[in-house]
């Protein structure tokens, strides 16, 4: 063969073999078991998922929606998409009849509205423990109402959660249906694992007692790590409030924000979140949790699961903003924040400071002012109710002696709240079947109905 047909016979080998290439290649994209990177997402980090809820309902507890909402802008513009943020909140707060600035919600006291283009996937009595669960595990046909929207996540993917409400030990609240218990969620946390469909989960939760959600409960070696706004005994705090260092605007009766959710909120604002890590945002919000112990106010920020991931950089999870790239990190409080006015208060007596600011606040000899009166009696009159109440079968369980010794002893440090966690969620049902609903303030019973197990 001549050196031309040679060349002519080499080309058109290589053309043929190009063309099966082509051939397969297009095969191999069209074929719908291939899950392919989609558009701004990385091949290392998979996609980025997070689930944000607030658990309450009413504008006395502004400062959980607020709170969500501010986690949103956050991760918007961290560059995470509105088809991967699925938002909890019951909705009641931007367009509520008392909010003196309709259709905003602020996080700060100067902070701008940080309502606007947040996601309505699930609101009002959509809300639930069962839609949050199957949310979680990417169960579509399990969720009810709401947009539909659940965490479609694969092997490969990242997932960020956050919780911001009231608590109690081995519960967290919700708007809506019962109450979401410790182990029922780690048991969901547990199922997803099972099946594969996450690399690593990162959890915030603010709420009371919230570290009793996980102590003793969730096993290393899931590729989680969580970390909580107070230890398994204490309360969370909420902050920003009227009368505090800063305060809110003259008009606003209620807190804005609570201290732990803020704290790793206005953090991430400021740094760069591809150079700070985990463990450094778990410092500084530990840091600026506790900062007030000394005057009796801020809690224990503890962390639990798989400790090593908080070597990550922030941005596997929460995105990164490009505005923060020249940010230089620094472990260190803003001076208000190391003031004792700069103060916070206990997250069940948040709705107290609301309905005394507003009696403060009506016309004299007012029906609002009677109105608001009536109101603060009532919220005082149901907690004694409920503490008398506890007090007394505590008496008659263990006697007068021992009574109040047995509500208050705890269990050792590194063990669940119960061990017959069905047997407590009877316990409660039953009291409240027959005195009445536990409330907000009620949840920290559980600690005492846990004694009697």
């Amino acid at each position: 063969m001549s050196p031309v047909m040679f060349s002519v016979s080499l080309f058109l080998l290589f053309c043929l073999l190009g063309f099966h290439v082509i051939v397969d290649a297009s095969r191999f994209h069209f074929d719908s078991k291939i899950r392919l990177s989609t558009e701004g997402e990385d091949e290392n980090i998979g996609t980025q998922w997070a689930v944000l809820l607030a658990g309450s309902a009413g504008y006395s507890n502004y400062r959980h929606q607020a709170d969500v909402c501010h986690a949103y802008q956050i991760l918007k513009r961290g560059g995470l998409k509105d088809e991967n943020i699925v938002v909890f909140m019951y909705d009641d707060i931007a367009n509520n009849p008392v909010n003196p600035r309709p259709g905003i919600i602020i996080n700060h006291p100067e902070g701008s509205d940080v309502y606007a283009g947040v996601p309505k996937d699930y609101t009002g009595k959509e809300v639930t423990v069962d839609n949050f669960f199957a949310v979680i595990l990417g169960d579509k046909d399990s969720v009810k109402g709401g947009s539909g929207k659940v965490v479609d996540s694969g092997p490969n993917d990242h997932i960020f959660i956050y919780y911001t409400d009231h608590g109690g030990p081995g519960v967290l609240g919700m708007p809506s249906g019962h109450m979401l218990y410790a182990k029922d969620l780690v048991d969901v946390l547990k199922k997803k694992h099972a099946a594969d469909t996450y690399k690593q989960m990162v959890i915030y939760v603010e709420a009371c007692e919230s570290g009793s959600i996980f102590e003793g409960l969730l096993p290393e070696g899931m590729n989680i790590y969580v970390t909580t706004a107070s230890n398994a005994e204490e309360s969370s705090w909420g902050t920003y409030c009227p009368g505090m260092k800063p305060s809110p605007p003259l008009e606003y009766d209620t807190c804005l924000g609570d201290l732990y959710s803020v704290a790793w909120m206005e953090d991430s604002e400021v740094h760069n979140t591809m150079k700070e890590t985990l463990k450094q945002q778990y410092q500084v919000v530990k840091e600026r949790t506790s900062n007030h112990q000394t005057y009796g106010m801020g809690s224990h920020v503890m962390q639990y699961g798989d400790i090593p991931i908080s070597e990550d950089p922030l941005s596997l999870y929460i995105g990164f903003d490009p505005a923060n790239a020249d940010a230089i990190f620094e472990n260190r409080l803003p001076q208000y924040l190391r003031e004792k006015d700069a103060a916070a208060i206990n997250q069940r007596d948040a709705d107290l400071l609301y309905l005394w600011q507003k009696y403060k606040r009506s016309k004299p000899d007012s029906t609002e002012k009677l109105e608001a009166q009536q109101e603060l009696i009532e919220s005082m009159s149901h907690r004694l109710y409920l503490d008398k109440s506890i007090n007394f079968i505590g008496k008659l369980l263990f006697g007068s002696d021992m009574g109040t010794a047995v509500l208050n002893a705890v269990r050792p440090s590194g063990q669940p709240l119960v061990d017959d966690w069905d047997c407590l969620k009877t316990m409660v049902r039953t009291f409240e079947s027959h005195c009445g609903s536990l409330s907000q303030y009620g949840m920290k019973t559980h600690a005492c109905s846990s004694k009697y197990l």
